[in-house]
């Protein structure tokens, strides 16, 4: 059973969210939040296995909601809703942690698919979405930290082939392809790849590949 927090101001939105979902018995909301105070507290209370979290909202918003709720270290994983596919609070609430956003038009088969995917510890965002924000916002991408330096170090130049081949937008069956590997192989590569270089999931490591200089948008 995977346990649901949602977050939004409107009513409505959360009425539709939780009816969606009660359609699948493996899915189950355990609360409701109205804004990201609220919501880091439920979220602490209640050990939701995602978050469902919109970003603009009154008071504390989503950004610092999910950087709150990330920082504390549970187990809980957000997955970010927004209306626009190229919302700079979208792209803000992925840096602070999110393991993936989604637009609230999205089909109801995507949504669920998504609180499904976050729930079992994968990312949610398609490639050449991901790859759309980063170049949008890659103006404000500082340059290359010692820290960062270090943790590119540990990769192995493998490792390192695997992380370029996510930051352009390749798929694990693609990345195999690419290398002449075994898909599980690569699975075995983005596991350590993740480990390495502190990413909880597969955005949060584009994000380090472009916030380090790895790979620069086209």
């Amino acid at each position: 059973m995977t346990t649901v927090l949602i977050v939004d101001d409107q009513a409505l939105q959360r009425l539709g969210f939780s009816m969606l979902m009660e359609q699948h018995p493996d899915l189950t909301v355990v609360g409701e939040a109205t804004h990201g105070a609220e919501a880091v507290r439920m979220t602490a209370e209640l050990r939701p296995d995602v978050v469902l979290m919109d970003v603009r909202m009154p008071g504390m918003d989503g950004i610092e909601a999910t950087r709150r709720i990330v920082q504390s270290g549970g187990r809980s994983r957000v997955l970010v809703l927004t209306t626009f596919d190229l919302d700079e609070y979208a792209y803000a609430a992925l840096r602070a942690g999110a393991s993936g956003f989604l637009l609230k038009d999205a089909l109801p088969d995507e949504f669920i698919y998504g609180v499904r995917a976050v729930a079992a510890g994968d990312a949610v965002i398609a490639p050449g979405l991901t790859r759309k924000l980063l170049d949008a916002f890659a103006d404000r991408m500082p340059g290359r930290t010692p820290e960062q330096e270090r943790r590119l170090a540990a990769l192995t130049e493998r490792e390192r082939e695997v992380l370029t081949a996510m930051a352009t937008g390749l798929s694990n069956t693609e990345i195999a392809a690419r290398f002449s590997l075994a898909e599980s192989t690569v699975k075995s590569h983005v596991s350590r790849v993740l480990a390495k270089i502190g990413a909880r999931d597969r955005v949060q490591a584009v994000i380090f590949a472009f916030d380090a200089g790895l790979v620069s948008p086209a």
